[in-house]
């Protein structure tokens, strides 16, 4: 048997085929995870956090405006047309 043949079929042609399999996986993902550790920018960056100025409101609340109106009266009939 040649050293450079493969087995074509038996338990050492599977062990091949999930060895191939397995290194096209691998391969790859340890590429991915070499390319984050080397390529990314080093360090955490610092961002600036930007302060929100408080905008008025063109419809104050309640408590704004000095809360509910009184107390209407049964009496009196409701307005409106």
């Amino acid at each position: 048997m040649n050293t450079f043949e493969l087995p074509k079929s038996g338990a050492t042609a599977d062990w091949m085929i999930f060895l191939a399999m397995l290194l096209a996986i691998v391969i790859p993902l340890v590429s991915f995870v070499l390319w984050l550790l080397v390529f990314r920018k080093s360090g955490k960056k610092k961002r600036r956090r930007h302060k929100h100025r408080h905008k008025h409101r063109t419809n104050p609340t309640l408590a704004q405006t000095g809360g509910l109106p009184p107390v209407r009266d049964s009496d009196e009939p409701l307005p409106g047309p």
